[in-house]
């Protein structure tokens, strides 16, 4: 069964495009131009990955994306945004809300094509078993969990996948390319900045201390 991509884009020309284009190499795809309308004629499917413009009438695609990840069938549906904004601080509220990954606008179909691939083949791939725990940290890769002493941490899927690469190589310094190969699966010049963004969220959500900043080489956990 071809795997399936839920669009909801205003702009027609491109919502046309995306859906030719995804169409063409392989995937079923249905479009919508807005929130309200996915949910009137379209929230009864599950597909494999939603394409969400934040900028929308009436309903913007943040309030989409909570809406999605309120949906228990839906929590670990991969969801990329596009956006036409470049203030950090509207990336960093999608990838709180649950976001996956973001592209901004004006984005070239190859470089997005490649991000879909990478999203999908993250989710389609079994999960290891093993608990890991780094100091008061307990990483649940089976039952997707993060619990600090104890406490439940909630994370995106995204954050959840650099935790646990982290921690899994604890003490060692992984660059931003080799954990944007990783975890996202793609290599694009200049979209490390995706890495530092999951990043700044992780401490946010887990405090200060675990993740180390190594300048000038990228990050390892403590």
């Amino acid at each position: 069964m071809a795997e399936s991509i839920v669009i909801i884009e205003d702009d027609e020309s491109i919502r046309e495009m995306l859906r030719y284009y995804f169409h063409s190499v392989g995937y079923e795809v249905a479009c919508f131009e807005s929130g309200e309308d996915y949910f009137e004629q379209g929230s009864d499917r599950k597909p494999s990955l939603y394409i969400l413009d934040i900028m929308l009438p009436g309903m913007d695609g943040l309030e989409i994306l909570r809406l999605i990840r309120a949906d228990a069938r839906l929590e670990e549906t991969p969801v990329l945004m596009l956006t036409a904004r470049t203030a950090e601080m509207d990336k960093v509220k999608g990838l709180e809300s649950g976001a996956d990954d973001y592209v901004v606008k004006p984005f070239g179909i190859m470089e997005l094509q490649a991000r879909v691939k990478a999203l999908l083949r993250r989710t389609g791939r079994p999960r290891s078993e093993s608990i890991l725990t780094c100091g008061d940290l307990e990483i649940d890769p089976s039952a997707r969990e993060v619990r600090k002493n104890g406490q439940l941490v909630e994370l995106t899927y995204k954050e959840f996948e650099l935790l646990r690469l982290l921690c899994a190589h604890r003490g060692v310094v992984l660059t931003r390319d080799d954990i944007l190969q990783a975890v996202w699966d793609y290599d694009f010049a200049g979209e490390t900045r995706t890495v530092d963004m999951h990043v700044k969220t992780l401490r946010q959500k887990l405090g200060e201390g675990y993740i180390q900043t190594v300048r000038g080489v990228g990050y390892k956990m403590a």
